[in-house]
């Protein structure tokens, strides 16, 4: 599966998504760039609360900010969430070939007590 390094970058990836306003700023962001008061705006809560949801987003390296004279906009990085959608794949795929063996084994069972 992962190595350590993968894994504990995947905990930090995670954890940041694991907050549905966070979520929600990713998905904005897949439609382009923000500033952090275009980001606050569909939420009640202040500038300070949605720049913390910004910065647990950096760091896990989800969103990264530029400079545009003098706002820092916010955009998606791609790469974070290709590799939590790679290890969501190689899990699903482990998961359903687990299930087609075991599907396999119960049939053979089956046949054993009817036959």
């Amino acid at each position: 599966m992962a190595t350590t390094l993968d894994g504990s970058r995947l905990d930090v990836l995670f954890t940041a998504l694991s907050d549905p306003t966070r979520r929600d700023i990713v998905a904005r962001l897949s439609a382009g760039e923000a500033t952090l008061k275009e980001l606050a705006e569909p939420y009640a809560m202040s500038l300070q609360a949605v720049s913390q949801h910004i910065q647990v987003l950096e760091r896990s390296g989800l969103i990264s900010r530029g400079r545009d004279r003098q706002t820092r906009p916010c955009r998606l990085e791609p790469t974070a969430l290709e590799l939590a959608a790679s290890w969501i794949e190689e899990s699903r795929r482990t998961w359903s070939e687990r299930m087609d063996r075991l599907d396999t084994h119960l049939a053979r069972l089956q046949e054993r007590t009817e036959g």
